[in-house]
């Protein structure tokens, strides 16, 4: 198969060393040629490294680096059966790649693009014959993270997703389906878990290390929310916040926090600039390690775990894609360690319901309002 990949960042180089990795012939373009250089020259130290710790043979990593090629222009992608965009999320540039690019490959050819929060029916619609794109979108680092959601674009033909599904799992990844609605599924769901603990630290209730202990020690998340925003990028997480808060018409679910922005613009970026929610020149970054009083603890972990279920609930409720993908999504794209709905029958929905009740009449915003089918599940119980 020959598999085109538009952007050689850390996104585009990781989709191209998944194809690469399973005999796929792979074309890269970028319009810096010196970041293909330098993606190049990265991916052969981590395939060296690959080598020394025993994951591949040196056979296996000359054979990845022969299967990627890169080219100078679009027009080679001209015999590629997929293409896959990765490059910024800007909207304006993507549109017109496939403009362009639409015009170029064989009316067969499946393209695709990794945006995390654009809309998909939009990017399709310019494209000649809009029915073979759809959203194909990686997790970063796309070689170690193994979920990958497929997004259909209204225009796209059953037939290609179901080709893009056998596609990823022969790729030995995890695909999942979403509905093209803003943040897809983990991007939608997760939002509590950075927004509500913000909120929490903006009330003065707990600081950020009472607030991550509280996940790590009493919920068993690999990381809180303060070391993970830290770990994405304040940069990238408050642009992802804002993206989708504005594209769900200011939904109150979605608001970003003066404290998000504050870090951001104060170039607080996280572990990329060595200090952000936490200071990283220092040794004294939290280890996770110092005991939460547990009333507080308790009280940190049920508001932020009730938002998520909440939110994991009305996905499904609204469509955004079935409850195994849901569960499966969580779990794999974020490391949660269970699915939010399994969660939420483990703790009953009646408690659930309960706990956003007392929220929203503390607070009278619409943040906090319950989802139907939760209030359903509780009734039936």
């Amino acid at each position: 198969m020959k598999v085109g990949v538009i952007g050689a960042g850390s996104m585009g180089s990781g989709i191209a060393q998944i194809a690469a990795s399973f005999d796929c012939e792979v074309f890269i373009f970028d319009s810096s040629k010196e970041v293909c250089d330098i993606a190049l020259k990265k991916l052969n130290k981590i395939l060296s490294r690959l080598v020394e710790k025993g994951r591949i043979d040196s056979n296996k990593k000359s054979s990845i680096l022969k299967n990627i090629t890169v080219v100078n222009n679009i027009d080679e992608f001209h015999n590629t059966d997929l293409v896959i965009e990765a490059i910024i999320e800007n909207v304006e540039l993507k549109e017109n790649i496939f403009k362009i690019l639409s015009k170029k490959v064989s009316s067969d050819c499946i393209l695709a693009s990794n945006t995390s929060s654009l809309s998909i029916t939009n990017l399709a619609s310019n494209c000649v014959n809009p029915s073979r794109f759809l959203g194909i979108h990686f997790f970063n680092p796309a070689p170690l993270m193994p979920l990958v959601e497929i997004i259909p674009a209204l225009q796209t033909s059953n037939n290609i997703v179901e080709t893009a599904q056998k596609l990823i799992s022969s790729w030995g990844k995890y695909p999942v389906i979403a509905k093209d609605t803003p943040g897809f599924i983990v991007n939608r769901i997760a939002r509590p878990f950075y927004g509500e603990a913000l909120r929490i630290f903006e009330e003065g209730i707990a600081d950020f290390t009472t607030i991550d202990n509280s996940m790590k020690q009493i919920g068993r998340f690999k990381m809180g929310p303060f070391e993970l925003m830290d770990f994405i990028g304040n940069d990238v997480n408050y642009a992802v916040t804002k993206s989708v808060f504005k594209s769900f018409y200011y939904d109150p679910r979605y608001k970003p926090s003066f404290t998000q922005k504050m870090y951001a613009e104060a170039k607080w970026l996280g572990r990329k600039t060595n200090k952000g929610y936490y200071d990283y020149s220092s040794v004294t970054v939290n280890d996770g390690n110092s005991i939460v009083d547990q009333v507080l603890g308790n009280y940190v972990f049920e508001r932020i775990l009730v938002m998520l279920i909440n939110e994991a609930v009305d996905a499904l409720y609204m469509g955004i894609a079935s409850e195994k993908d849901i569960e499966t999504a969580m779990r794999k794209g974020v490391n949660y360690p269970k699915g939010l709905i399994e969660w939420g029958r483990e703790k009953t929905f009646k408690w659930c319901v309960n706990l956003m009740d007392d929220l929203y009449g503390i607070y009278h915003e619409d943040r906090y309002r319950c989802s139907p089918l939760m209030r359903k599940w509780a009734k039936e119980i």
